[in-house]
């Protein structure tokens, strides 16, 4: 079955509520938007846009591939949509926790924590290197169990334009059912937080109850305002630094490391990992905070 790139009719609505947001800033907070910060979102997410349309083919046909493996046929009844929609949710979950705590596709998805502003261009800022870090791999085992692969294409499209309006400090928070259930700004918010209470944590895409079931979920809290961007930001609105500054520096950490398992563990090991135990990771910058907290400090 053909089915439309729900992302296609989306982008129109994207640009028209980036504007919007804009004219709130411009009105409330004009801090919300830096001229420099927005452009190297809007670059990056073309960037990537043009990376899919070069790689998605073969992701697609290797999809295609595996489907001949297939345990099911399932067909494209209104339910299959529902279920591959929740399990493709809880596949990106899978992904994006992994994506955090293995630098090898940590590399790749920094792009997206690399502002240190939020607001909704933010949720453009995509990666130009997906496909180099073999993130397709985690949908795989969905086209195996029998979904047909146009269906998830279909469905992850809703995943990505939903993620889009969690991006935003205009929305407080939601009704208290829908805070339970659904991902949302709040929730978000935290997830982009380099504060240490709230590093590493809801990282839902749709539904925040896999974080609540798997115990990586924290909640806003109204006495600490996140804090945006990366423990080592940037530093500059360089385009191409933006896009693979990750990958230069796994390139120069295991040129230097001494050994084998030292460089292999550049890649495997949580980003901030090093050999020798110089550096911090989410883990130690969180087990320092607790021990102040615990102290009254």
């Amino acid at each position: 079955m053909k089915l439309p790139n729900p992302v296609d009719y989306a982008v129109p609505a994207f640009v028209l509520l980036v504007l919007a947001e804009m004219l709130v800033a411009w009105a409330r907070d004009r801090k919300r938007y830096e001229p420099k910060d927005t452009l190297v979102s809007l670059a990056l997410g073309t960037g990537s846009t043009v990376a899919g349309v070069l790689t998605g083919g073969f992701a697609y046909a290797l999809a295609v591939w595996f489907w001949q493996f297939r345990l099911f046929d399932l067909g494209y009844a209104w339910y299959w949509f529902v279920l591959a929609f929740v399990i493709d949710d809880l596949a990106y979950y899978v992904f994006h926790r992994m994506a955090h705590r293995v630098r090898w596709f940590w590399a790749s998805h920094v792009i997206h924590h690399s502002s240190q502003h939020y607001n909704l261009s933010t949720a453009l800022r995509q990666t130009w290197t997906g496909f180099f870090s073999l993130s397709f791999l985690f949908r795989l085992p969905l086209v195996v169990i029998g979904f047909p692969p146009e269906m998830l294409l279909f469905v992850g499209g809703i995943n990505l334009i939903y993620q889009f309006w969690i991006h935003t400090e205009v929305i407080g928070l939601m009704p208290r059912w829908f805070e339970a259930v659904m991902n949302t700004p709040s929730h978000h918010r935290v997830h982009h937080a380099t504060n240490p209470r709230y590093l590493d944590t809801n990282y839902a895409g749709v539904f925040i109850v896999w974080d609540r079931l798997f115990g990586t979920f924290t909640p806003e809290r109204d006495d600490e305002r996140p804090r945006y961007g990366i423990v080592k930001n940037l530093g500059s609105f360089n385009l191409l630094w933006a896009a693979f500054h990750e990958w230069v520096g796994i390139a120069r950490d295991m040129w230097a490391a001494p050994g084998l398992r030292a460089k292999l563990g550049y890649l495997v090991m949580p980003p901030g990992w090093s050999h020798d135990g110089s550096r911090d990771t989410s883990e130690t910058i969180k087990a320092r905070w607790a021990e102040t907290q615990q102290r009254g400090e």
